[in-house]
């Protein structure tokens, strides 16, 4: 446990282990507060860790690629013929 001051604008420094870190700030009652080390996830990527077939997907898609199991891209030539189709 440590003891400190604050400032005469109330704040007060967490140390180094904290330093450009975001954190939560709880205010448990009056004279109690919680800090929490956190991450934030971006609202339109929210989805992603919601889903968990999407999330487990990816995943798995992340370790074959680190694996080295990966599959051949699209015949793009072959496929031309179809896209100029459906561009018509």
């Amino acid at each position: 446990m440590t003891t400190k001051t604050t400032d005469s604008k109330g704040r007060v420094t967490l140390g180094e282990r904290f330093a450009n870190r975001t954190v939560i700030i709880e205010e448990i009652d009056e004279t109690e507060v919680r800090v929490t080390i956190a991450r934030v996830v971006p609202e339109r990527e929210m989805w992603l860790h919601e889903n968990r077939q999407a999330s487990t997907a990816v995943h798995r898609g992340l370790a074959d690629a680190k694996a080295g199991r990966l599959t051949a891209g699209p015949d793009l030539a072959a496929d031309a013929p179809l896209a100029d189709r459906l561009r018509d």
